[in-house]
């Protein structure tokens, strides 16, 4: 069962290529590329992830040049439509790597 955090920030699709890396639930250090596939000013949604992770973890992403660390809030159980989907949260004091990005969202839609 994927554990869903409602996220009263309005939210945008992507599908930014971020590498990701931590501590997995068996301890383990990894590094991986993933796929963004929605981002807020607070979290984001990861989709491609190949390790167990469990909420309360915090991991750092990096976009291009830029990172920053975000705290796993949720992850797809294995065997589920939702496997290798992740929910992370922003951390305080921790850049917001989207930002130009989510500008421009909100500049599109309020000029629709």
């Amino acid at each position: 069962m994927a554990y869903m955090f409602r996220n009263r920030q309005p939210r945008v699709t992507t599908a930014f290529p971020v590498r990701i890396w931590g501590v997995d639930a068996n301890c383990r250090p990894f590094m991986q590329m993933a796929s963004i596939t929605n981002v807020s000013d607070g979290g984001i949604q990861l989709n491609g992830v190949q390790c167990r992770l469990k909420p309360g973890e915090v991991l750092d992403v990096q976009y291009e040049n830029t990172r920053a660390e975000y705290l796993v809030v949720w992850a797809g159980q294995r065997g589920t439509a939702c496997e290798g989907e992740l929910g992370l949260q922003s951390l305080p004091s921790q850049p917001c790597l989207w930002e130009a990005y989510l500008d421009q969202a909100c500049d599109f839609v309020g000029q629709s």
